[in-house]
């Protein structure tokens, strides 16, 4: 299973890492990574896949949303295909 994970905030040290670091230890692999600062905000897009992995998409998005709160960063896990029904034209 493929989700889309997105993370947004105040540019700071090590954001890639942390999320990173989380993603690895849950099993979770990246497979598309884009990123970009505007100014002072820092703004990422991930693809990752889950197949790897032994915990739900439900317990990583709660995961991610609590190193967000850690990090002051606002990270979001969504299923691809919910991802893409909600931004489709």
């Amino acid at each position: 299973m493929r989700a889309v994970l997105t993370v947004i905030g105040k540019d700071k040290t090590g954001i890639i890492a942390k999320v990173s670091a989380v993603l690895s230890g849950k099993g979770v692999n990246i497979l598309d990574i884009s990123q970009t600062i505007l100014q002072e905000y820092f703004a990422m897009i991930m693809l990752v896949d889950l197949s790897d992995s032994e915990i739900p998409l439900s317990v990583l998005a709660d995961e991610c949303r609590a190193l967000g709160e850690e990090i002051g960063m606002s990270i979001h896990v969504q299923h691809e295909d919910i991802f893409n029904a909600m931004h489709k034209v």
